[in-house]
């Protein structure tokens, strides 16, 4: 593991989370990370929801024809939502702010002292710790 993986789990220990939530809130950046690159597409295709169920697709062209294939895929953004609700609900002086741009971090962890009752968190989320891969 490089020294820079190692950086947001001890920036996130220091804050008051565990070594083991740490470790998971890193994975947690990682499987969304990835998840948001796929969303924008890459040349093979891209991640998309059903507009009626919700459910996500990965799509893909078909040829020159025009026309799209697509297949299910498992919803790993709803399951690492649910795992990071799981871990910030024993923090609750802590919030988290997911931001979708695949372009940096996807995670970001607020501190008590970062935030204040009614702050935006669109607006302030790089003053917490950025959870990078």
């Amino acid at each position: 593991m490089s020294k820079r993986k190692y950086d947001c789990v001890d920036t996130l220990r220091a804050a008051g989370i565990s070594f083991d939530d740490a470790q998971a809130l890193r994975r947690i950046a990682m499987t969304l990370s990835r998840w948001y690159e796929l969303e924008c597409g890459m040349d093979h295709g891209a991640i998309e929801r059903d507009d009626k169920t919700g459910k996500p697709f990965f799509t893909y062209d078909l040829g020159d024809s025009g026309k799209r294939g697509r297949y299910p895929i498992p919803d790993r953004e709803k399951g690492a939502e649910k795992r990071l609700g799981a871990i910030m609900a024993r923090y609750p002086d802590f919030r988290a702010y997911v931001q979708g741009d695949p372009r940096g971090a996807s995670l970001y962890v607020l501190k008590p002292g970062d935030w204040h009752a009614g702050d935006d968190l669109s607006s302030i989320y790089t003053r917490g710790i950025a959870v990078m891969k």
